[in-house]
């Protein structure tokens, strides 16, 4: 994490030196080329012996890492590196979180994991905030460039943990039978669309697709928004505040997980919980349009992503829990990889659009995104309702005698 999130800042830095068009292209890319990347995993892993599997997925991220810092320093066109760095950061980030729990649940029995693995999160939480603070304090000193070496050794400390864990997995732990259950990345990989058939026959799960495009697009909105303010900034001065942003994202969102979630899912109901965050960057929405700076629009990406940290990407999981096996392994992957990724693209064409096509200003983008937020809220609540329903009709059914 800390590792990623030492990185992060300095690719969304590089993205105002580009237009709205440009990055459109960008989002593209990442789309297809993540299609392609989950192809190849889910494929590898049918191939490949999975203890061997997870350190050459942290060592070929290393030295993809490595070989950015060279180009950096060797390609005359530097701007192509860029764009490819941002585009390949992007397919990193889909893997490097669900490499580490596949290989949690391969190490630790179903008794061993309740009582460890929230322990274990803390580590996740600790690298998101030591990442972004390292580049905080070094990217004046070192620069950016070197910043992707320092990332590219982080990575490799990994590798020596992990294999001392994959031999104590049979020595001190007993746990030689346990497998991790791949079957969601062997899906992905054989097709990511597999799930399309049982997705547009569930009006729960359309609404659920739905509520990730709103999100999606209000993402889209608010980073192109604060992407094109950072323009006048320098590239070291965009990378800490990029930096900055992220510390205060992960360190807010760890308080409101710890403090907050539990309490506002169990009292208020996941309709409340669904539609918090999207009510809230209506009111965001609204005073950017008012007054469109960076410390607004900076401050607006703060609370966006701190609350779909701690409250929306929750109880969007906690969604699936009322569906059966198969559509989470088959379906959810279309709606987090295929709508999530084509989401993006599609929503960064829209901004590209009221921008560029229409000449639309800050704040009368803003004013659209109020819109798109008010409808992310109203979906959120349809779904809350949704799966209030369903929770208790499969209680019911679980206490239903049998005939």
């Amino acid at each position: 994490m800390a590792a990623y999130f030492i990185l992060r800042p300095v690719r969304d830095a590089m993205a105002s030196d580009w237009t709205d068009v440009e990055v459109s292209w960008l989002w593209s890319m990442t789309f297809f080329f993540s299609l392609i990347a989950v192809t190849v995993y889910g494929a590898v892993i049918s191939a490949v012996r999975f203890q061997s599997l997870v350190p050459g997925v942290y060592g070929f991220f290393a030295a993809s890492f490595f070989t950015f810092y060279v180009g950096s320093s060797y390609v005359a066109d530097l701007v192509l590196v860029d764009k490819a760095f941002y585009v390949w950061l992007s397919v990193f980030s889909l893997f490097h979180v669900s490499v580490f729990w596949s290989f949690m649940s391969d190490l630790w029995s179903s008794e061993q994991a309740p009582r460890l693995f929230g322990f274990i999160a803390t580590g996740s939480s600790v690298g998101a905030i030591v990442g972004p603070l390292i580049t905080a304090v070094l990217v004046e000193p070192i620069g950016a460039d070197n910043l992707m070496l320092v990332s590219a050794i982080m990575l490799l400390i990994p590798i020596p943990i992990i294999l001392t864990l994959a031999r104590l997995k049979t020595t001190a732990l007993g746990n030689v039978d346990v497998q991790a259950d791949l079957s969601a990345q062997k899906t992905m990989g054989q097709n990511p669309f597999a799930g399309f058939g049982i997705f547009l026959t569930s009006p729960y799960l359309i609404g659920i697709g739905l509520f990730i495009i709103l999100y999606v697009a209000i993402g889209s909105f608010v980073y192109f928004e604060l992407k094109n303010l950072l323009a006048d900034f320098s590239r070291a001065e965009r990378t800490q505040i990029w930096a900055y942003i992220d510390l205060a994202v992960n360190s807010l969102a760890i308080f409101t997980a710890m403090f907050l979630t539990s309490r506002i899912a169990t009292r208020f109901g996941m309709a409340t919980t669904l539609a918090l965050v999207p009510a809230l960057i209506v009111l965001g929405m609204l005073v950017i349009a008012i007054s469109p700076v960076v410390a607004v629009v900076a401050g607006l990406q703060v609370a966006r992503r701190a609350g779909n940290y701690a409250i929306t990407r929750p109880g969007r999981e906690m969604l699936f829990t009322v569906v059966d096996r198969e559509t989470r392994f088959k379906a959810k992957p279309v709606i987090d990889i295929v709508l999530y990724r084509g989401g993006d693209m599609l929503t960064a064409w829209a901004f590209t659009l009221l921008t560029a096509g229409l000449g639309l200003g800050l704040g009368a983008v803003a004013v659209v995104g109020a819109v798109i937020a008010s409808l992310w809220a109203i979906v959120g609540i349809y779904l809350g309702k949704a799966y209030a329903r369903r929770a208790r009709d499969n209680s019911s059914d679980e206490h239903r005698p049998e005939d």
